[in-house]
């Protein structure tokens, strides 16, 4: 029988509002500080964008499994 590896979900703090949220580790936005990827919340990433395209800017990238489970044999 085939073993099937189980959904996983990261879960840590949004480098820009704190709160704790679960992400997709290999997808979530992120970004370097210090040499490590910060995790960002979708919240935070939407109204990033928001006040990006109110200055003409183009959107960061959000995948859209950004914040979903990923299958274990993925990481």
């Amino acid at each position: 029988a085939a073993i099937v590896s189980p959904p996983l979900i990261g879960f840590g703090e949004c480098f820009s509002c704190k709160k704790i949220f679960s992400f997709n580790p290999k997808r979530v936005p992120s970004f370097p500080m210090n040499g490590v990827r910060e995790p960002v919340c979708r919240e935070c990433m939407d109204l990033a964008n928001a006040n990006r395209a109110a200055k003409g800017m183009d959107a960061h990238p959000i995948h859209s499994d950004a914040y979903d489970p990923i299958d274990a044999d993925e990481l």
